[in-house]
């Protein structure tokens, strides 16, 4: 399969780009808001801004059918009210680097789900581009001598980690074909809405509304949250959905691992953290995996 770069390939690596400016504020946010409450502004922010933007640019509300419906919906509560939660879990437990490493794993569940359930393949090239791309996240985000975590919230990260980007995984592939075919925008927006409406029933059945109101009335970074919030839920989910709608699952996968070499240049340009030769290193090789990826 040989594939140019086209507006498919650009909209996934500018999600990873928008993607890591979201994670690192969302790092320093997560200090003082917990995640499920974060995740909750964050969907939010994400159904105000997306509805009027169907509105306007989505035409007619589509006519998904039973089945659908029920794959849109699946999609947001899977991969948006799950996945983001448990991903910003680990984030806090594990911080930027681990987690990043744990969530390398999304792409090789794309591409396995993307080849059992829609048929698609990668040529060799691509294979090897992939190969270089987790190399150099893992060299990029594994350091020696990183902060000190405990081993319950090591095992705990983890399994956050693993079960967030495996949800995000089945949640993309879940509406691929229904990207294809419907209105886009109103897509992304009953996608979101299902995931903000599946935060708030188990919030509801858990009875953690006095919980959340109370950290939500205490002093937060909220200029910073609702900037990632922005990034994450509105201008990022619509080119990650708008790259899994016009090139392969498995290519768009790919792409967004480039979220993790991003997140490190980010980090040294605004938080001052150190760019080691290591990093250099793991850097040149997720690029260079990117573009075989993208001429294979």
């Amino acid at each position: 399969m040989s594939l140019e770069f086209g507006w498919g390939e650009f909209f996934s690596i500018a999600c990873a780009l928008g993607w890591a400016c979201a994670v690192v504020l969302f790092r320093k946010s997560g200090e003082t808001l917990p995640a499920f409450e974060l995740n909750l502004v964050k969907n939010l922010v994400g159904v105000l801004l997306m509805f009027p933007t169907a509105l306007i640019f989505g035409g007619a509300i589509p006519q998904y059918g039973g089945t659908g419906w029920m794959l849109v919906i699946g999609s947001g509560v899977l991969g948006i009210a799950l996945a983001d939660y448990w991903y910003l879990r680990a984030l806090n437990l594990l911080g930027a680097g681990r987690t990043a490493i744990t969530a390398s794993l999304y792409a090789p569940f794309v591409v396995l789900l993307s080849m059992a359930f829609l048929g698609e393949s990668l040529g060799w090239y691509q294979w090897l581009g992939f190969s270089l791309v987790l190399g150099g996240i893992l060299l990029v985000a594994w350091h020696r001598h990183q902060t000190v975590v405990t081993k319950e919230d090591m095992r705990k990260g983890v399994f956050f980690g693993v079960i967030s980007v495996l949800l995000m995984a089945l949640g993309v592939i879940m509406v691929k074909r229904i990207l294809e075919t419907q209105s886009f925008f109103w897509t992304v927006h009953w996608r979101l809405f299902a995931g903000l409406i599946g935060l708030l029933i188990f919030a509801s059945v858990r009875g953690q509304w006095g919980q959340i109101s109370k950290h939500l009335r205490q002093p937060q970074p909220w200029r910073i949250i609702l900037l990632g919030s922005f990034l994450a839920s509105y201008l990022s989910m619509m080119l990650w959905l708008a790259g899994y709608k016009l090139t392969d699952a498995a290519v768009a996968a790919m792409l967004n691992e480039t979220a993790g070499g991003f997140i490190v240049i980010l980090a040294w340009w605004w938080l001052k953290e150190p760019l080691t030769r290591r990093m250099l290193l793991g850097l040149g090789l997720t690029f260079a995996g990117v573009l075989l990826v993208l001429n294979g």
